[in-house]
C-alpha cells in the first residue's frame, strides 16, 4: 500500500529545496544565465512548440493577431539567444510554464507543465553524438549531485540513480525487444539499468514507426533523446528530460518534408534559419514537477503541483 513519506506541508516545503537546488546546480554545471519567458507568443512568428502535431494550442486575439499560450519554448530560447547577444558556449535557462489542453491525464502527465527549458550556443562542427553525450553527461552529473543532497536533508528517501547513465538508440531498444510496445520497452531497459539517454527519436524505425513523435522543426532528429529513469514507486521508466541538438537548414528541410509540413518553411523562425541567421544549440527541458516526484518518491504528479484532475485521478493521487 503505498503511503508518502512526507505530509502535504512537509512536502511543499521539500519540493521547494529541490527546486532551488536542482536550477542552482544546473545552472552552474552548464553555465546558463536566466532569462524570463513568455507565455504566449504570436502564432505567426512559429516559435510555438507542436509537439507531435496533434496537439492544439490554446489562443484568443490581441490586436487582430492570433496568440498562443506555449506548449514549450524550444524554437523561442533559440531565437532569445542571438537576440539577447549570448556568444559561443554561452546558454540561458527559464522557468517553462505551460498548458497542454490535449494531454491525456495519468499519474505522470498533467495539463500544466512546468520545465527548466535551457539553451546553449555551439559552433556548427560540434553538431555530433560526442557533444550530446557530453552535455547528457554533465546533466545526469547534476541529478546525481541533487539526489544526494536530497538524501542527505530527507533519510527516509532511498537512493535510486546508478553511479553511471546507459546510452542506447532507439534501434537497438527495438532490437532488444521487438514484441514490446514503445513504452513497453522503455520499462524494461530501465528496470535493467536503472538510468538511460535513449536517442535517436523521431525518425521511423525497421518496424516502420517511429519509438515517438516529434516535431520536425527544432530538434534534429538524429541527435536527439530523452533521459529516462526507472521509478519504483510507479514500477515504470519516468522521462525527466528531452533535449537534442537543434536541427540546421538542411536537417529542417529534410524532416518537414518527410512530416508534409512544408508549409512551416516560410514562418519567421524557418526562415532564419534557413538563412542561417540563428546560432547552432543544443538545449532541452526538464521537468519540475516530474524531478520532484522522482525525488520525493509520490505516486502522482498531482502531489507535487496544482493542476485540475478527475475524480478518478485525485483517487490515485489521494487529492
Amino acid at each position: 500500500m503505498y503511503k508518502s513519506k512526507l505530509n502535504l506541508l512537509e512536502t511543499e516545503i521539500a519540493i521547494k529545496y529541490v527546486k532551488d537546488t536542482f536550477e542552482n546546480q544546473l545552472a552552474n554545471k552548464l553555465k546558463l544565465i536566466r532569462v524570463s519567458a513568455p507565455l504566449f507568443v504570436y502564432k505567426e512568428t512559429g516559435l510555438n512548440d507542436d509537439l507531435s502535431g496533434k496537439e492544439v494550442p490554446i489562443s484568443f486575439m490581441v490586436n487582430d493577431k492570433q496568440v498562443e499560450i506555449v506548449h514549450s519554448l524550444a524554437k523561442w530560447k533559440r531565437n532569445a539567444l542571438l537576440r539577447y547577444g549570448f556568444k559561443m558556449h554561452e546558454g540561458l535557462y527559464t522557468d517553462m510554464n505551460a498548458i497542454r489542453k490535449d494531454e491525456v491525464l495519468d499519474n505522470v502527465h498533467s495539463l500544466y507543465v512546468d520545465q527548466w527549458d535551457w539553451e546553449k550556443i555551439i559552433a556548427k562542427d560540434e553538431r555530433n553524438f560526442d557533444t550530446l553525450k557530453n552535455i547528457v553527461k554533465d546533466i545526469y552529473s547534476v541529478l546525481l549531485q541533487v539526489e544526494k543532497k536530497v538524501n542527505q536533508k530527507y533519510p527516509a528517501f532511498e537512493k535510486k540513480l546508478p553511479k553511471d547513465i546507459t546510452f542506447i538508440s532507439t534501434a537497438e531498444l527495438l532490437n532488444l525487444y521487438p514484441n514490446l510496445t514503445s513504452k513497453q520497452r522503455e520499462k524494461e531497459i530501465c528496470k535493467k539499468h536503472k538510468a538511460i539517454f535513449l536517442y535517436q527519436i523521431g525518425w521511423p524505425l525497421q518496424n516502420g514507426s517511429a519509438h515517438d513523435l516529434r516535431a520536425a522543426d527544432y530538434d534534429d532528429w538524429n541527435l536527439n533523446g530523452d533521459i529516462l529513469v526507472y521509478d519504483k514507486v510507479i514500477d515504470d521508466a519516468l522521462e525527466l528530460s528531452s533535449m537534442g541538438i537543434r536541427v540546421d537548414k538542411e536537417s529542417l528541410i529534410k524532416q518537414l518534408n518527410f512530416k508534409k509540413e512544408e508549409h512551416k518553411l516560410t514562418s519567421p523562425y524557418s526562415n532564419d534559419i534557413l538563412e542561417e541567421k540563428l546560432p547552432y544549440t543544443v538545449g532541452g527541458g526538464i521537468g519540475q514537477s516530474r524531478v520532484c516526484m522522482f525525488y520525493l518518491e509520490k505516486k502522482h504528479i498531482g502531489e507535487v503541483q496544482c493542476s485540475i484532475w478527475d475524480d478518478k485521478e485525485k483517487e490515485v493521487a489521494l487529492l
